[in-house]
């Protein structure tokens, strides 16, 4: 659910229509909207930059579902998050792509786990369909619906978790504080699942914004676990108030 994943997450558009001109144009055509123009010249940007986006150009040749999944790479080059043997959960999965880098670092599908090693395991969950993935199990469903994260928690079978990803992302509705709350909700949720299911060293590495609730939720995370540290990876965008948050080690006396 990540901004850069094809999954129905653009913010929607405006209600507010925009400006006429005050006459018609020239030889009686009808007013034109003032912002078209720019609104079609900021597409037409917006189209060239993705095409040329090296990430973009990369993923398609790796055969990644989008530039995405060089942020988790990048992440885990860093902090070694992901190593055969351990049980991922992936939140907000769709597309895919970040699954897709989880499924090749734990080698799923490469044989069987030597020396005596668990198997790994990886679940993700999307509210959107999610192309099947082999060795992942994919369950569809709105996280924030208690039915939903209670699959999930069955699906776990009793087994902790070494590592929960959350690139979970709204719908935007261009209202500040609203988009701030729904986020918020999604980062809680994302918590309370961690704190739940996690190993007692186990770690969350989530999608924030940085904006409005941004600086009470890194607080929050520091009050739960021994380390929390920002990352801002390469392949996210400068401009983009997206950031992710790596919390490790769940505190002893840490609660829901």
């Amino acid at each position: 659910m990540s901004a850069d994943k094809p999954a129905g997450k653009k913010p929607a558009k405006s209600t507010n229509p925009p400006r006429l001109a005050s006459k018609g144009g020239a030889g009686g055509r009808p007013a034109v909207a003032t912002g078209a123009k720019s609104k079609h010249r900021s597409n037409r940007a917006w189209i060239d930059r993705h095409v040329n986006d090296p990430y973009v150009q990369a993923a398609a040749r790796h055969g990644y579902r989008s530039r995405a999944a060089y942020k988790l790479a990048e992440i885990d080059q860093k902090d070694r998050l992901l190593r055969p043997g351990i049980t991922v959960v992936d939140l907000g999965a769709a597309p895919g792509s970040w699954t897709q880098v989880v499924v090749e670092r734990l080698r799923i599908g490469a044989g069987p786990a030597g020396g005596g090693r668990p198997s790994s395991r990886v679940l993700a969950l999307d509210i959107l369909p999610m192309d099947p993935i082999p060795g992942v199990e994919i369950i569809q469903g709105d996280f924030r619906e208690e039915a939903v994260a209670a699959r999930l928690a069955a699906a776990l079978q009793g087994a902790q978790v070494d590592l929960v990803l959350s690139d979970m992302a709204p719908n935007l509705s261009g209202i500040g504080a609203a988009d701030a709350a729904r986020s918020g909700h999604l980062w809680e949720l994302a918590l309370e699942f961690s704190l739940a299911h996690c190993k007692p060293d186990g770690a969350l590495l989530i999608k924030v914004f940085q904006g409005s609730g941004y600086s009470q939720f890194v607080e929050r995370l520091k009050r739960r676990f021994v380390r929390v540290a920002v990352r801002k990876p390469p392949s996210s965008r400068q401009e983009s108030a997206e950031t992710y948050l790596l919390a490790q080690g769940r505190k002893a006396d840490a609660g829901n």
